[in-house]
């Protein structure tokens, strides 16, 4: 077996096990077992557990910072701004959907925020991502968006982040719902886009009058 293939069988193994038990209460001999190999032949790929969990951390980060809405945007920069002079709740509503799909039905993605739901009160590392990834991404996108339609006119420039937060908190609630209750995806689909449209209405945002 390759060296490349067999790192990647021990991320994959790593995964399922810390996403199903936790980090700390899994062994690297059952890491080792997991992917058909000895323990000793681990370790001559990865010093230690925490090797493994540091180095695949890494993997899944870049992974999501390449797919999520939330990641990479700038609300200030023209370039990604062009498009969205007309932003209507529908773009809004598809962009969310979008997001909630990768992160449901991504399998890497999907065993990482399970991992990160598990470790976030013992581990002060994925703490620190389960924070910027489910709360922090997904404020500042949201502000970000706020104060852009502020800036168009469209949206009276009262408190942004309250505002977004009205926007963006109850979303979080219906995924991390949709997370525990995978059955219940149409229905928290339905909610998302029965909450955008009346948030859009609320603040005269389709039609670019101030509320």
């Amino acid at each position: 077996m390759e060296k490349g293939n067999t790192k990647q069988e021990i991320f994959d193994a790593a995964l399922n096990l810390f996403s199903t038990k936790g980090y700390e209460a899994t062994s690297v001999s059952e890491i080792a077992e997991a992917v058909g190999i000895k323990k000793a032949s681990l370790y001559s790929h990865f010093a230690s557990k925490q090797e493994i969990l540091d180095s695949l951390i890494e993997i899944l980060k870049k992974q999501y910072d390449k797919n999520s809405i939330f990641a990479n945007t700038d609300w200030d920069n023209p370039t990604f701004t062009k498009d969205k002079a007309n932003i209507t709740a529908d773009d809004v509503t598809k962009a969310i959907t979008r997001h909630v799909n990768y992160i449901l039905h991504d399998p890497a993605i999907q065993k990482a925020r399970k991992m990160l739901t598990i470790e976030q009160f013992g581990n002060p590392q994925m703490a620190k991502i389960q924070t910027k990834q489910n709360y922090t991404d997904v404020m500042n996108y949201f502000i970000g968006m706020m104060k852009f339609l502020a800036r168009s006119g469209k949206l009276t420039d009262d408190d942004t982040e309250i505002i977004a937060a009205q926007l963006c908190l109850p979303i979080s609630v219906w995924i991390n719902l949709c997370d525990r209750e995978p059955e219940r995806k149409n229905e928290i689909f339905g909610l998302i886009e029965r909450h955008v449209n009346h948030f859009f209405k609320t603040y005269n945002i389709d039609n670019g009058e101030q509320k």
